[in-house]
């Protein structure tokens, strides 16, 4: 199995509420690609509630492969939201880890 981890810091935004908007959005897009993808087969979305931490949005998800999760990196879907993230990223962490 196949762990993906990554941390999203998103630029500064106008108000508090945008970004919060913003950060739903996204936590919503992300959340519907298990019914989508198949080879996804966990995922969990966290937005971060310490202001003293840098990054904003977390992702874990799981895969039974290297080659799943290449699935799931190209596939449209997951392309359609990431393009939404990529609009406001400032910063992203990632790793994958076999468990």
């Amino acid at each position: 199995m196949i762990r993906h981890i990554v941390l999203f810091k998103l630029k500064p935004f106008e108000s508090a509420q945008t970004k919060a908007d913003k950060l739903s959005e996204i936590k919503k897009g992300l959340e519907a690609l298990p019914t989508i993808i198949p080879q996804l087969k966990l995922m969990q979305v966290g937005i971060n509630m310490n202001s003293a931490e840098q990054y904003d949005l977390s992702l874990l998800t799981e895969f039974e492969t290297m080659d799943d999760l290449q699935t799931y990196a190209v596939h449209p879907d997951h392309l359609a939201v990431s393009k939404i993230i990529r609009e406001v990223l400032e910063s992203r962490a990632c790793m994958d880890s076999e468990f």
